[in-house]
């Protein structure tokens, strides 16, 4: 790579990424433009900008990316009802593709060599980074300084910011007691003291959400109006899609909804422990589900959930800009075409109750299902037939076995 003179750097403004673009500087004798992307993590982002600015660099990007992060990723994954592993509702890794995509996008406005980010050796993101910027430009060199610099501890990171002059805070210099990635959708947060999956988070752990135990003991009652699958309103004031997830993050925080300890099978193998909080997205998920119950088919409901653990895979191990997601994502917008109406939700203590659904779109039929049908609308002889059709099978097994019994 020692033909790179110019390199974009996914840049944070922490210590880390720091130090990542001064050893950028001497190592590569190259110019570097730092981007940070405003994906709502909830910090001040000038701090970066004036860190950047003392480490020489000329040309900065912060980007507010809230909007086209909601809209564009966040809504299409709930679409979805993606969680992988049963659980995980994807937090971390639908941010990567969107801060890979505007990598490349500086890249090629500024004529860069070179892409680099902070992305471990040992974790998924560094996949997430790297399998999204080569899908958008096949030629595009990726640096990653973790896997190939010299430094060996938290000691030597310190030692080379100090010789060149790089802020380091007093609570930097020991180890942190955790780490933590956080965006509009949701916290997460592993490492250090969360590394033992047998003992319990301590409390200063969590930052969207307060404890179950400690919300208000009067339940909250909240709409959400759906169109296409996507969530348009929250008690009939339609919202953008980041002011939308703000608001429902808003009273997930309040009412302890969104917590999970989860021990995960990470893409390069190994298994890990992380805290996530997803206050706005546990709600969303919940109320998305219950307004397709009332307007999706049954066959296409069943079709679209065997799906999502792939789709959701898909996401985690850094495929979003693969074509098998893209054609998943096909077939799973197809089905939200008639998936509008409101939801009706009781948020209490830690849980999100669906209490009320109704959809102009709706294929659930009163004159169908109840038990006072004097209007003719089902004949249960019918179900006769039905059943002798689908045990025809059955009873030719049932009648082998039995031959081969005698």
């Amino acid at each position: 790579m020692s033909d790179i003179k110019k390199i974009v750097l996914a840049y944070s403004g922490g210590l880390d990424t720091s130090i990542i673009l001064k050893w950028l500087q001497q190592q590569y004798n190259a110019e570097v433009i730092t981007f940070t992307a405003d994906l709502g993590q909830g910090e001040e982002l000038e701090p970066a900008r004036k860190k950047a600015e003392l480490l020489g660099v000329k040309q900065i990007y912060i980007d507010d990316l809230r909007e086209e992060f909601v809209r564009d990723f966040v809504f299409p994954m709930f679409r979805a009802n993606a969680l992988y592993e049963g659980t995980y509702l994807l937090g971390t890794s639908i941010a990567r593709p969107l801060i890979a995509k505007r990598l490349i996008e500086i890249a090629h406005e500024v004529g860069a060599d070179a892409v680099a980010h902070g992305s471990t050796g040992k974790g998924n993101d560094q996949v997430r980074y790297e399998l999204s910027a080569y899908a958008l430009d096949p030629n595009i060199k990726v640096i990653a300084p973790w896997r190939i610099w010299d430094f060996k501890s938290r000691t030597d990171l310190i030692d080379f910011a100090e010789k060149n002059q790089i802020p380091v805070a007093k609570d930097k210099r020991g180890e942190a007691p955790f780490s933590v990635d956080a965006n509009l959708l949701h916290s997460s947060s592993e490492g250090k003291v969360l590394e033992d999956p047998s003992q319990e988070p301590p409390p200063y752990v969590f930052m969207r959400t307060i404890a179950p135990e400690d919300a208000p003991d009067v339940a909250t009652y909240i709409e959400i109006g759906f169109e296409k699958g996507d969530p348009v309103s929250i008690n009939g004031v339609h919202m953008s899609p980041a002011t939308l997830l703000t608001k429902l993050n808003e009273y997930g925080h309040d009412n302890g909804i969104g917590r999970l300890d989860l021990v995960e099978n990470r893409y390069v193998g190994m298994k890990s422990r992380g805290i996530y909080e997803t206050p706005g997205g546990t709600i969303l998920l919940a109320a998305h589900r219950a307004i397709e119950s009332l307007t999706l088919d049954r066959e296409a409901a069943h079709l679209k959930d065997s799906i999502m653990p792939r789709y959701a895979e898909l996401i985690y191990y850094g495929f979003w800009f693969a074509p098998e997601r893209e054609m998943l994502q096909a077939l799973i917008d197809k089905s939200q075409e008639h998936v509008e109406g409101t939801v009706r939700l009781k948020l209490y203590k830690g849980n999100t109750i669906v209490v009320g659904r109704s959809s102009p779109k709706s294929l659930y039929s009163d004159a169908l299902v109840t038990f006072e049908d004097d209007r003719g609308a089902y004949d249960q002889k019918d179900a006769a037939g039905f059943i002798k059709l689908n045990a025809l099978r059955l009873r030719t097994l049932a009648a082998r076995k039995k031959l081969g019994d005698a």
